[in-house]
């Protein structure tokens, strides 16, 4: 397994004196695990963008602290601000590479799907991730479902039908529905809807629907 690289600083500050690190590049973290004492942490923001776009959140990390601790750990939650969209703080849980994980891995939709490409049907995605179980060096960065095994309304992928990497469970029933294409609305559908968004449009509050002026309501 290649190990994913990042390195972290411990942190002393706290609450708001985080501030200051934050303007500075800083994101806050910390790293708790089973019978591992929590310790808090600055991670370089450029860095960690960077770890995401390359390797994504599934992946087991070697983080090193302070240029002498080596942790491998799972990206357990990550934080961020409403209002800037910047990371504010991230959870790091350190595993054991000998004991078993249970976490989410990200679903990537590939192929074409014959129900939506001819048929004009429109493509449904039940879930984004899927619960599995592993050894840490087991883990799969994500995992693939290839939608052109949709090739009518009546065709769909459940997770039984999906191919994982090898030593991985599935936390989830096999029987669940992860992806099917529903049929294109009729003209019908489309205008019948309209109507009754118009018609929900006119019960709200404030809202009151013009009447036809006295002339045209004599005609």
């Amino acid at each position: 397994m290649d190990k994913i690289k990042l390195a972290a600083k411990t942190r002393m500050e706290r609450g708001k004196k985080t501030n200051k690190g934050r303007k500075e590049g800083l994101i806050p973290a910390v790293i708790y695990g089973r019978n591992v004492e929590p310790e808090s942490l600055w991670i370089n923001n450029l860095d960690f963008i960077r770890l995401l776009k390359k390797s994504g959140e599934s992946v087991i990390i070697d983080l090193n602290v302070d240029g002498k601790s080596d942790h491998n750990v799972l990206i357990h939650e990550m934080q961020k601000n409403p209002v800037d969209g910047k990371y504010a703080h991230i959870d790091f849980f350190q595993v054991k590479m000998n004991e078993k994980i249970e976490t989410e891995v990200e679903l990537i939709f590939i192929g074409e799907s014959e129900a939506v490409k001819a048929l004009g049907g429109v493509l449904v995605k039940n879930m984004d991730k899927l619960e599995i179980s592993c050894l840490p060096a087991n883990l799969p960065s994500h995992i693939d479902v290839d939608i052109s095994k949709l090739k009518t309304f009546e065709d769909h992928i459940a997770i039984k039908d999906i191919q994982l990497p090898e030593k991985v469970e599935v936390k989830v029933d096999l029987e669940t529905v992860v992806a099917l294409v529903t049929p294109p609305r009729s003209e019908e559908e489309l205008s019948g809807l309209s109507e009754k968004v118009e018609e929900d449009v006119t019960k709200v509050e404030g809202v009151v629907k013009p009447e036809a002026p006295a002339e045209e309501a004599k005609k």
